[in-house]
């Protein structure tokens, strides 16, 4: 009995401390379960919140990142306001503005005191931004280049320096910021990685499923943030890398570059679509967006892993090329992808066929920077599509945004204003009997520091700005007081000036054109305008209607450059023109080439068939003149003859070449050929008679050759005019729209294309 109850006893002592130990395991259990409950709920509130923080970060980081943008924007449409004033630049100009004022607008709703604190400083600055860049668009709309450039100094330069430098801070705190959250973020899932299964496992199986559901939550917070982080990073509709990515890549390209050894290159490809705005205005955006997405895919198909190919807004796209090396190379890649858009994209049953223009940098030889590179890139990029080459490499002698080229461009104004440029008289000859027939006025620069310039160092400058038609006008100014002048002497002098592509869209030109006839008392038969195949073409039916009215004034309109561009034959038909020059390409090869040869005589034959007269360009010696007699052509000029000369020194070797020239005692007989073959060009007179040679007929009358017409001898001034002239005019297309090859002369001189006042050399 007494061992019943010791036992009895013994097991409610034990009892008891198990009910204990089970109510504290119990209690224990339970408290691991709420801890489990607690820590998930608290995790999962964290989480929440730091991810909310993290994306309200990345939300006002990137409205940061767009007034930026959209400021360096404003800033660049300025500046090319300066070189293409016109309502499109003003209109993205205005464009940019909004985009400021409305992303400093969510920086407002976004941001803390601090953000509200900078949108009102920037905002005030920016007001004062758009004023100076008012009154700016005035001065150059006016032509005020000493105002423009005042004000961009002092003005301008300051106000974007304060906008920028804030905007760019913020944008870079704001940066840091997101990235600090990312951090906490992270920071705080590897605690609740480590501190939910050590919890979870004391809690057995209970826990379990509140460890499922954290798990579940952090994933789905995990994907947000990856989400988040790559929509920073990448384009929205091509899911290509955007701006932002690509400068980092570029950076850390450049870093590569600077270890390695010895130093590698980097070339960056930027391409902008041409006529992209036609296909949205015409398809509409969604055409244009899936164009895009299609054009992306096969860039980055066409480039491989080893490129980066980005989309940095609009229809603008650049290519990173890690470890090219040279620009050679760089160039043949940005060949090879111009060749590979221009295979049609077919979007919902459409075949859109695509051009495109490409700068070319590379690092070490154009920079060493992201900044420098990407803007030197958009510079070789507009040279590419205002010059209509597909492809250009970066050049700093174009680059307008340089302070020497800035400067020269207010020289030349004053130039203009204080009349320090002068004409040269280049001669055309008949070859016929060899009678002087006319002349060219090519212009040049006496300045008074750097001496006489040669057209190729300050015409392509005046090309991309206003000063073009000012230009112009001092020229045919100049031109028509020496024609004046000749006939006042007695010598009935026909001078040839040159119109660029801009002046060929002036409704105005006619008009006054007629009023310096007027004003100086000269025939409109005495002036002949040359205009370029290229330059027609740019806008064909608003160049015609220009061209009809300059004709019906009487002054004969000549197409310039004939075979070097490219031109509709049925234009020939219907343009007011009576003379086709041959391009020097084909002229200087075609005693050595039969190709060349057999070209200028179907040229020849096709210009005598339509009624025109044909004068060849760059005759350099006798066996050229004479074979283009014996082709029928008309008139001549170039080196054979004489360059191009002031006006008192043209005047003497006129006098010199009317003693040397003898007229032949037996005229050719020619035969006509039916005078309704083609109407006279301004539509208003008969159709006039034509003759041609017969075939095997010689022509005896033009009694040309070596020694009669020696070629001149060519100083080293006069070789340095010839390579200084023929260096600036670049690439051509053909009507494929290949980069065509350049020329190159026999003495190895690089010819230029023709640039609207002509620079290049007399050879013509």
């Amino acid at each position: 009995m007494t061992g019943s109850w010791e036992s009895m006893t013994h097991r409610e002592r034990g009892s008891g401390p198990r009910a204990r130990v089970v109510a504290v395991a119990s209690a224990g259990l339970a408290g691991i379960i709420a801890l489990v409950g607690v820590l998930g709920l608290w995790s999962a509130h964290q989480l929440e919140m730091r991810a909310n923080s993290a994306l309200a970060a990345i939300q006002l980081s990137g409205a940061y990142s767009r007034a930026a943008t959209a400021i360096a924007a404003e800033e660049s449409l300025e500046r090319k306001y300066r070189l293409e004033p016109g309502p499109a630049v003003r209109a993205r100009f205005d464009a940019a503005a909004a985009d400021v004022f409305a992303a400093l607008a969510q920086v407002d709703e976004h941001g803390d005191a601090d953000d509200r604190t900078r949108v009102r400083v920037v905002s005030v600055a920016h007001s004062t931004y758009l004023l100076w860049t008012d009154r700016m668009f005035t001065a150059v709309d006016g032509g005020d280049e000493a105002a423009v450039l005042l004000i961009d100094s002092s003005k301008l330069d300051p106000t974007f320096e304060t906008m920028s430098t804030t905007i760019s801070d913020a944008a870079l705190q704001r940066e840091r910021a997101v990235v600090d959250q990312l951090a906490e973020l992270n920071q705080l899932e590897t605690t609740t990685s480590w501190l939910a299964p050590t919890v979870l496992i004391g809690g057995l199986v209970v826990a379990a499923g509140l460890l499922s559901a954290i798990r579940s939550h952090r994933r789905m917070l995990d994907a947000e943030r990856a989400r988040a982080v790559d929509l920073s990073l990448h384009d929205s509709l091509t899911g290509l890398p955007n701006r932002t990515l690509l400068t980092m890549r570029l950076e850390e390209a450049l870093d590569t570059d600077a270890r390695a050894n010895p130093v590698t290159g980097t070339a960056l490809l930027l391409i902008d679509l041409d006529r992209f705005k036609e296909i949205n205005d015409t398809f509409g955006h969604g055409y244009g967006d899936e164009l895009l997405c299609q054009l992306g895919q096969r860039l980055s198909g066409v480039m491989g892993d080893h490129a980066t190919v980005a989309r940095l807004g609009g229809d603008e796209f650049a290519i990173l090329l890690p470890g090219v090396g040279t620009i050679d190379a760089a160039t043949a890649e940005a060949k090879r992808t111009l060749a590979a858009l221009r295979t049609p994209f077919h979007v919902d049953g459409v075949d859109l066929d695509v051009d495109a223009s490409i700068g070319v940098v590379v690092s070490d030889q154009h920079g060493n920077d992201s900044t420098t590179l990407l803007r030197r890139a958009d510079v070789a990029m507009y040279v590419a599509k205002t010059e209509q080459i597909g492809v250009a490499a970066y050049d700093p002698t174009v680059d307008a945004h340089s302070p020497t080229r800035l400067a020269l461009l207010g020289e030349l104004r004053r130039a203009i204003d204080h009349e320090e440029l002068v004409l040269h008289y280049q001669p055309k000859v008949r070859i016929c009997d060899g009678a002087l027939v006319g002349a060219e006025a090519l212009v040049r620069w006496q300045h008074p520091e750097r001496g006489l310039l040669l057209p190729g160092e300050f015409i392509p400058l005046a090309e991309h700005t206003s000063l073009v038609s000012p230009l112009m006008y001092f020229v045919l100014d100049a031109a028509l007081v020496q024609v004046h002048a000749w006939a006042d002497s007695g010598h009935q002098m026909p001078v040839s000036v040159n119109l660029s592509a801009r002046d060929l869209l002036d409704p105005d030109l006619a008009t006054q054109i007629a009023d310096l006839l007027a004003v100086h008392e000269v025939a409109p038969e005495l002036l002949q305008l040359e205009v370029t195949e290229t330059a027609i073409m740019i806008e064909p039916v608003r160049a015609e209607r220009v061209l009809r009215e300059l004709a019906a004034l009487g002054i004969r309109i000549s197409l310039d450059d004939f075979g070097a561009g490219y031109t509709s034959l049925g234009q020939l038909r219907t343009l007011p023109i009576s003379e086709l020059k041959i391009d020097l390409s084909l002229i200087i090869p075609m005693t050595r080439e039969p190709d060349a040869a057999l070209i200028v005589r179907s040229v020849v034959e096709l210009g005598r068939s339509l009624g025109l007269t044909i004068v060849a360009e760059g005759v350099e010696d006798a066996a050229t003149l004479d074979a283009l007699a014996r082709m029928g052509c008309d008139e001549a000029q170039g080196y054979h003859f004489s360059r191009a000369l002031p006006a008192d020194a043209f005047e003497a070797w006129r006098v010199d070449h009317a003693l040397t020239v003898q007229l032949p005692d037996t005229p050719r007989r020619p035969r006509p050929v039916d005078p309704s073959a083609r109407p006279h060009a301004t539509g208003d007179k008969k159709a006039r008679p034509l003759y041609v040679r017969a075939a095997g007929e010689r022509d005896e009358r033009h009694l040309v050759d070596a020694d009669e017409f020696p070629a001149p001898r060519r100083s080293e001034d006069d070789t340095r005019e010839r390579g200084d002239e023929t260096t600036h005019r670049g690439d051509r297309r053909d009507p494929r729209g290949e980069p065509a090859q350049h020329h190159v002369s026999p003495g190895g001189t690089e010819r230029e294309p023709h640039l609207g006042l002509r620079p290049e050399d007399d050879r013509r």
